[in-house]
């Protein structure tokens, strides 16, 4: 029996997944629309993609959806800030905090206030 060591690296790195662009998407289904049909499959082994992209691709021209097509698990969140829209929503939240924090301060010293001119009246009355 062999027995597998964890320490040893594994031999093939992982595959990257691949993305697709909606135009390359767009251009696929049309091509693979437009082979005969004994070349379909020739078209799909050669791009190394399945029926069932093509299938989702065209559910998604046709109904209208081109931005359907890009990949939501691949394709960028959100596109990136600058770094002076960065600072400044970093500068609010600090701003907001700081004013939270403020208001905060400021009830607590009306309550501490109010407590010493209490103790204040009780310590005037007991003399």
């Amino acid at each position: 029996m062999t027995s597998t060591n964890p320490a040893e690296p594994d031999p093939a790195p992982r595959p990257k997944r691949r993305s697709f662009s909606p135009e390359y998407k767009l251009r696929i289904v049309a091509e693979y629309d437009a082979a005969p049909k004994n070349e379909k499959g020739a078209v799909l082994r050669r791009e190394r993609l399945y029926h069932s992209h093509v299938k989702e691709w065209r559910a998604a021209r046709d109904a209208g959806a081109l931005e359907k097509l890009v990949d939501q698990r691949t394709s960028p969140a959100r596109p990136k800030k600058s770094a002076a829209e960065t600072e400044n929503e970093k500068l609010r939240r600090q701003v907001e905090r700081l004013e939270k924090e403020l208001a905060r301060n400021k009830a607590a010293l009306e309550v501490m206030g109010k407590a010493s001119a209490l103790l204040e009246m009780i310590s005037e009355g007991a003399d």
